[in-house]
């Protein structure tokens, strides 16, 4: 199965939150968010940390309803990964262009903080939407977690392939994993992370890709 289902009850501490927005949120999506993206033909896959309590929780969309959304797919659109109509709405008609969206875990955590378990438990839906992607060439992981759970995903050490911005990774019989800091406004905001940094990650996927045929 590559997404969970609606009432996932696999990490009791996600769906007693899970459970939490909905009584406070009841018009709000509050359920596992699937990966965004068809899966078939796209050769990039982006994978980030979780949904955001007020984003993709509330939107049911990866990265759709928060900050880090906007750098994302305005980024993802300037390469041709995406078209231009992105408004941080489930229904503004954004579409991908060989590429699709997911997150290492699928269910809003409590401060954005999931549990190593948690993630470990979400794998399988990462596992299983990989082995999906027939086409799939490069994984852009954002943030360290995000890196960390693709690469266990891919049965890699993670001592032999560190995180870091802009570090591209060729395990061998896998896709190549490419890292960015993670879009969040916090990142931007301190300086850790800005548009020409991502544009430049984002970027180096095309060419590789576009060089590839």
């Amino acid at each position: 199965m590559r997404d969970p289902q609606l009432d996932c009850p696999q990490c009791p501490r996600l769906v007693a939150f899970r459970h939490q927005a909905r009584d406070a949120h009841p018009d709000w999506y509050n359920a596992p968010v699937p990966t965004f993206g068809e899966i078939g033909d796209a050769r990039l896959l982006v994978v980030g940390l979780a949904p955001g309590l007020g984003g993709a929780n509330r939107t049911g969309r990866p990265f759709t309803g928060d900050y880090a959304g906007t750098l994302l797919y305005e980024t993802l659109a300037d390469h041709g990964f995406a078209n231009h109509a992105f408004d941080a709405r489930i229904d503004d008609g954004l579409v991908l262009h060989g590429a699709a969206v997911t997150n290492a875990v699928r269910c809003v955590p409590p401060q954005n903080k999931p549990t190593g378990v948690e993630i470990r438990t979400c794998s399988a839906f990462l596992a299983e939407t990989m082995a999906a992607m027939q086409s799939l060439e490069v994984v852009l992981a954002l943030g360290r977690i995000a890196h960390d759970a693709v690469l266990r995903t891919l049965g890699a050490r993670l001592s032999a392939y560190p995180f870091g911005h802009g570090r591209v990774h060729q395990i061998p019989g896998a896709p190549i994993v490419t890292d960015s800091y993670h879009p969040s406004r916090y990142n931007v905001n301190t300086g850790v992370l800005d548009k020409p940094m991502f544009d430049a990650v984002v970027g180096a996927i095309r060419s590789r890709l576009d060089a590839a045929g």
